[in-house]
C-alpha cells in the first residue's frame, strides 16, 4: 500500500545531546522518514556526536533543518501531533501512535510528530501549538521512553501503510535421513567407549538411551551431523604442537 500523503516530518524540539540527535535519526531512516527538523538544539547544529550515534543514517543528518522555534519549524504543515505521555492542562484529542499514523496518511496534507527535550520533555506553549497529542500506552510506574525509543515508536506505526521491504528470508537446511543420525550416533559411542566414558559399565545401556533422546530430539542437517563427525575426531586426536 502507498501512503496517501507525504511521509511525516520528525520535529526534535530543543535536543540536548548530540548522540541522541544521532540515534533518532537512525529510528527514523529504519522506518523511512528522512525530513529532520530541529529547534534550538542546545548544544549547536552540526553536531560531531550524531553521525556515530546514527549507525549510517547520514542522510538525515545531513538534510536536517534548523529552527529558531517550533512554530517556525511546521509552518508548512497541516497537522501537529505532540508527543507526551504527561497531563498538561491542555484540552487536545489523545491519539495512540497507531491511531495518529492512520490519520497522517489519511491527511492530505503534511504531518510532523513533535518530540521534546530529552530532560523535560514538550513545555505546555509547545503543546497548545500542536492540534493533537499523541500518548504511547507505556507502563505507569514506569514512564521513561527516551528520545531515540519515543521516535522509533510513531515511525514503527507509520511504516505500516508503506510497502517496505523486509530482511530476506534465509531458508533453513532440511533435516538429514535419520541413517546420518545413527552413523553419527555410533560415532560418538564408539569414541566415547575407547575413552572409558561409559564407566560403571552397568550404566551403559541407560547412558546410550540418554544421548540418543537427546540427539534424535532436534532437526539436524546434513551439514550438523557432519560438523558434529569433526568435532568429535578432532577431540579423539593428539594434540598438534604449536
Amino acid at each position: 500500500m502507498t501512503a496517501a500523503a507525504p511521509p511525516p516530518v520528525i520535529v526534535l524540539v530543543r535536543p540536548q545531546l548530540g548522540e541522541n540527535i544521532g540515534k533518532a535519526a537512525r529510528a527514523m531512516l529504519n522506518f523511512g522518514l528522512t525530513e529532520l527538523r530541529l529547534v534550538a538544539p542546545r548544544d549547536g547544529w552540526p553536531n560531531p556526536d550524531a553521525g556515530p550515534a546514527a549507525s549510517g543514517a547520514d542522510i538525515v543528518l545531513a538534510e536536517a533543518r534548523i529552527f529558531d522555534t517550533l512554530a517556525d519549524a511546521v509552518a508548512d504543515c497541516t497537522t501537529i501531533y505532540a508527543t507526551t505521555v504527561r497531563k498538561r492542562g491542555v484540552t487536545k484529542p489523545v491519539l495512540t501512535p497507531e491511531a495518529a499514523a492512520k490519520e497522517v496518511h489519511a491527511s492530505a496534507g503534511r504531518s510532523a510528530y513533535v518530540f521534546g527535550a530529552e530532560r523535560s520533555g514538550l513545555e505546555t506553549d509547545d503543546v497548545t501549538l500542536a492540534h493533537k497529542i499523541v500518548t504511547v500506552p507505556i507502563n505507569p510506574a514506569f514512564a521513561s521512553l527516551n528520545l531515540a525509543q519515543a521516535v522509533i515508536l510513531l515511525a514503527y506505526e507509520w511504516s505500516k501503510g508503506v510497502a517496505l521491504a523486509s530482511p530476506p528470508e534465509v531458508p533453513l537446511a532440511p533435516p538429514a535421513p535419520h541413517a546420518e543420525m545413527e552413523e553419527l550416533i555410533g560415532h560418538l559411542v564408539r569414541d566415547l567407549d575407547a575413552s572409558g566414558y561409559f564407566f560403571p559399565p552397568e550404566r551403559k545401556e541407560m547412558t546410550l538411551r540418554t544421548l540418543r533422546t537427546a540427539l534424535t530430539k532436534t532437526g539436524w542437517s546434513y551439514n550438523d551431523i557432519r560438523m558434529m563427525h569433526g568435532i568429535i575426531t578432532s577431540l579423539g586426536r593428539t594434540p598438534r604442537a604449536r
